[in-house]
């Protein structure tokens, strides 16, 4: 597992192997759900670099582009939820 992963195209949260798969995670927080739950704050740039950096990581460490990407939610009362292929 991997955390704080910087490529030139912006940082993963955390990089872990799941199985067969490499799982990019990105950590949302909340401090209310005035503006939604925190997975809808992962917009379509945000998804755009993620895939990016996910095609660096594979170059980087030869590991066989099979990925998926999940958003761990962290919400003001300290619950935290995850998505599993959120994007």
């Amino acid at each position: 597992m991997r955390r704080n992963y910087k490529t030139p195209f912006g940082e993963a949260d955390i990089i872990a192997e799941d199985g067969e798969e490499i799982a990019f995670v990105e950590v949302k927080a909340r401090s209310s759900d005035e503006y939604g739950v925190p997975a809808e704050a992962v917009g379509r740039e945000k998804q755009r670099r993620y895939r990016k950096i996910a095609e660096f990581y594979w170059l980087e460490t030869g590991k066989e582009p099979n990925a998926r990407f999940d958003v761990a939610e962290v919400f003001a009362d300290g619950r935290i939820e995850y998505r599993k292929n959120a994007f």
